[in-house]
């Protein structure tokens, strides 16, 4: 019956010599310009001890269905209001009007994670009255879960105002997580799980916009409305209500390109690829060697000098 090979591996050559010698000095030296300077390079060029790291991720967003508006119908101080909050809205008087609202959050790549809010806000004026500028608080919950467990309330801030009133303003931006502070690595974090605005204090201070962008911009962690692009439109009719158009999206998922995952995925691969490889080759000179499957060994040839 033929036989073929299955395995091979070389000869091992050793080289002895005793400690005081000129060869040991040498195998000292190559030792140390193999190991040290790669330590010291990559401990120079910094990041080689990882204190922080950053990723992205598609956080699940939630509109609360709570709005404070606050329009001004003239530059002597004229305004009209509406909320969500009943405390705020009896505190208003005759400056309340109330709005026709709607609001509808889409899924538009079928991740099962909501990306974007579409508000749109009829306010209702008085023939004489006309919008000179807008402050609008729409609040939302903010949940991230990929690498560290986050829950806050927060919120999305649109102001806009002109010398010139309008009909219509139209926004269209980012819902942006923003940080001084890493997020922890372990744990669930709710220290911003609180409302942003009091919506139980029959105080009006409670619902002043200075006090709630105040202490919201002190929070560590917050939530910002990235380029908003505001447009103004000009020529609202006699009758016409004041419309609010706004278009908020919750920015997706962060996808790598190939290179890029590439670049960072065989260096962790190989490392761990490396020790697989010491230790199955010595298995497999074990199982060789020792016969522990039957194969045919064929001994070295000494080679004689003539």
């Amino acid at each position: 019956m033929a036989i073929y090979e299955v395995y091979s591996h070389p000869a091992l050559l050793r080289y002895r010599t005793s400690i005081c010698t000129k060869a040991t000095l040498f195998l000292l030296l190559v030792l140390c310009l193999t190991y040290i300077p790669p330590l010291l390079v990559a401990y120079r060029s910094h990041g080689f001890w990882l204190k922080l790291s950053t990723y992205e991720e598609q956080p699940i967003v939630r509109f609360q269905y709570q709005v404070l508006l606050i329009a001004a119908t003239s530059t002597n101080g004229d305004y009209v209001a509406w909320s969500t909050f009943q405390n705020f809205n009896n505190l208003q008087g005759s400056n309340l009007r109330i709005p026709s609202i709607s609001a509808r959050e889409e899924d538009q790549n079928q991740d099962g994670k909501l990306d974007q809010l579409n508000l749109k806000l009829a306010l209702p004026l008085e023939p004489s009255e006309q919008i000179y500028s807008v402050q609008l608080i729409l609040t939302f919950s903010y949940q991230l879960f990929r690498m560290s467990t986050f829950v806050m309330q927060s919120m999305a801030y649109i102001q806009h105002s002109s010398a010139i009133p309008g009909s219509q303003l139209f926004v269209s931006g980012d819902l942006k997580l923003q940080q001084r502070q890493p997020l922890k690595h372990r744990g669930l974090d709710t220290t911003y799980n609180v409302s942003v605005i009091n919506g139980n204090s029959p105080f009006a201070s409670a619902y002043d916009l200075t006090t709630i962008i105040g202490s919201y911009q002190e929070r560590n962690i917050s939530t910002v409305l990235s380029n908003p692009s505001p447009v103004w439109v000009l020529g609202r009719a006699a009758r016409a209500p004041f419309a609010i158009n706004a278009v908020i999206r919750y920015p997706p998922t962060y996808q790598p390109g190939f290179w890029e995952m590439i670049k960072f995925a065989w260096i962790q691969y190989v490392s761990i690829l490396l020790i697989f490889l010491w230790v199955l080759e010595r298995v497999k000179i074990f199982v060789f060697q020792n016969q522990v499957l039957p194969t045919v060994p064929v001994p070295l040839v000494k080679q004689h000098l003539s």
